[in-house]
């Protein structure tokens, strides 16, 4: 089974972990102030705020690590139906802020469509690495 990094617990992510990158809290003078500069509905803005932002917060994990969670992602985008403004809304039990919250953001599925994108040319090696191993033995 698939460990979180560091621990003795199950790797189970979320979707919203995609976003983890653009989690502002208790940053918002500093990694806020960095990314309000982008317009998160310009293509072009979410390119940079892709590979500066959310790409490098999946460093610390393993290429099995990333090839899960894109599969998470590429499942969700398969899904017609799923809601993905709902992973930018702010639930107050969650000290989880994002720099933009689902009435901000016009496209959230093409914002997510533009992470699978990126992340499948970012993380080409690890993605073809991971699915040419037996994921039943991880």
């Amino acid at each position: 089974m698939l460990m979180q990094p560091f621990t003795n617990f199950p790797y189970e992510p979320k979707l919203s972990h995609v976003l983890g990158g653009i989690s502002i809290y208790d940053r918002e003078e500093t990694l806020g102030e960095a990314l309000w500069i982008y317009n998160p509905n310009s293509y072009e803005d979410q390119k940079k705020i892709i590979n500066d932002f959310i790409i490098p917060d999946f460093d610390y994990l393993t290429y099995r690590h990333r090839f899960v969670i894109f599969k998470l992602l590429e499942s969700h985008l398969h899904d017609a139906d799923f809601d993905f403004s709902k992973e930018f809304e702010s639930d107050y039990e969650d000290p989880r802020t994002l720099a933009w919250d689902e009435t901000e953001i016009m496209d959230a599925r093409g914002f997510f469509e533009h992470v699978f994108e990126i992340a499948s040319e970012s993380w080409k090696d690890d993605l073809v690495r991971a699915s040419l191993e037996d994921q039943s033995q991880w």
